[in-house]
């Protein structure tokens, strides 16, 4: 919401101006994002009634709303028993240094965090302290609070993308759930694959028995996994390198398919069990960096939107690993391993095509500009001099 009165009472009319980051979502949804305890059944019959104005103008649930309009609510409508907005948690100062401490980039869209291993991305059980928990640090006033729009495990440490507002946390999504979001991680595996690049598909789903904490193969009932790797540099047989790019999203999905074809990464004993662990200096945490993530930003009213490229530094324990084993960073800058280019927006397709058709408008027009000049400057009288070209002009 934009310059809306947010705190007027439910018994009067209300005013609220549209803001860019609700541009072009539906009225029922904009009612679901803004007065969630304004069922959908209210706003239908608001709508029927004509009681909702939109610039004045009769509006029905299903009609896009653009920036800059003034949308008229009705008094009341906010059902019994619905839940009231949640409280904000009141962070301490040494929390709120820790939560601008893991900022690596902000846009006017989203928050890019390096997340440290063993914070916990959400809470859970026996979980108290975790980022979403440390969100509140970054709320001013009425702003929204920023929404998490994809996760990291626990013990993997790296890129975290946190959405400010609503419309760019549900666009965000959409980029991480249709796969055309990049995430490249950089990973320590034991031991050294004999293929040194490909593809690892192989189902996932929950094993039996776990509770559903733990996943495993399963080619008959999984569903559809598949990670691309590259070995960047080894250490002997000892253990290796790896840039590691999911292009499914399943849970543990790294994890599971390193240790599936023989070589888990090192310091995950939930999948590898003591093999996972190596001698020497090498640290007994997880080796699995988000090393770097590529989206696409929302677009909004005039803009088709862009491409937001974010790399996270490695955490102390993983670089000291690369130092001890002798592996050099610049090996590797992180690129997408898959050469297609990332899928493109709706807007950014819109903007190509649009693109495409003037320019053809062009080429089409320069003939027939062509014939027209040699029309006007066609020969004149019986000689058939061209015109503009007879002496003394």
């Amino acid at each position: 919401m934009s310059e809306q009165d947010r705190k007027g009472p439910s018994d009067e009319v209300r005013q609220f101006t549209i803001s860019p980051d609700d541009d072009g979502i539906r009225l029922d949804r904009w009612f679901k994002r803004n007065l969630p305890r304004v069922g959908f059944a209210t706003v239908s019959r608001w709508a029927r009634t004509g009681q909702i104005r939109v610039d004045g103008k009769r509006a029905k649930p299903e009609d896009r709303l653009a920036a800059g309009q003034v949308l008229r609510v009705p008094p009341g409508g906010e059902a019994k028993g619905g839940k009231p907005p949640p409280k904000r948690r009141e962070l301490t100062e040494a929390e709120i240094a820790e939560a601008r401490a893991m900022v690596i980039r902000e846009t006017p869209s989203a928050l890019v965090f390096n997340k440290p291993p063993g914070l916990a991305t959400q809470g859970g059980s026996k979980t108290t302290k975790h980022v979403d928990g440390l969100l509140d640090a970054f709320v001013e006033g009425d702003e929204p609070r920023p929404r998490l729009v994809h996760r990291l495990d626990k013990d993997t440490s790296g890129v975290l993308l946190v959405a400010k507002t609503p419309g760019s946390a549900a666009s965000y999504s959409k980029r991480f759930s249709g796969r055309s979001a990049r995430k490249i991680y950089w990973a320590l595996v034991v031991g050294v694959p004999d293929v040194r690049e490909g593809t690892i598909d192989a189902p996932l789903a929950k094993q039996p028995g776990t509770g559903g904490e733990k996943m495993h193969v399963d080619e008959e009932n999984g569903q559809s996994a598949k990670t691309r790797y590259r070995v960047v540099e080894r250490a002997g047989q000892k253990a290796a390198w790896v840039e590691l790019e999911p292009l499914t999203g399943r849970t543990h999905q790294l994890r599971v398919h390193m240790a599936a074809i023989g070589h888990p990464i090192v310091g995950d004993g939930k999948y590898g069990g003591q093999d996972a662990f190596l001698t020497g200096a090498i640290s007994r945490k997880m080796h699995l960096h988000a090393r770097r993530l590529i989206i696409g930003t929302p677009e909004s009213k005039g803009n088709a939107g862009g491409k937001l490229d974010v790399t996270a530094d490695l955490p102390e324990h993983f670089a000291a690993s690369m130092e001890s084993l002798g592996f050099d960073p610049a090996l590797s800058d992180a690129a997408p391993i898959r050469d297609e280019p990332p899928e493109r927006t709706p807007a950014e397709k819109k903007l190509a095509a649009r693109r495409h058709f003037k320019q053809a408008r062009k080429e089409t027009r320069a003939p027939r500009r062509a014939r027209g000049d040699a029309k006007k400057a066609g020969p004149k009288g019986r000689k058939g001099k061209p015109k503009g070209t007879g002496k003394g002009r």
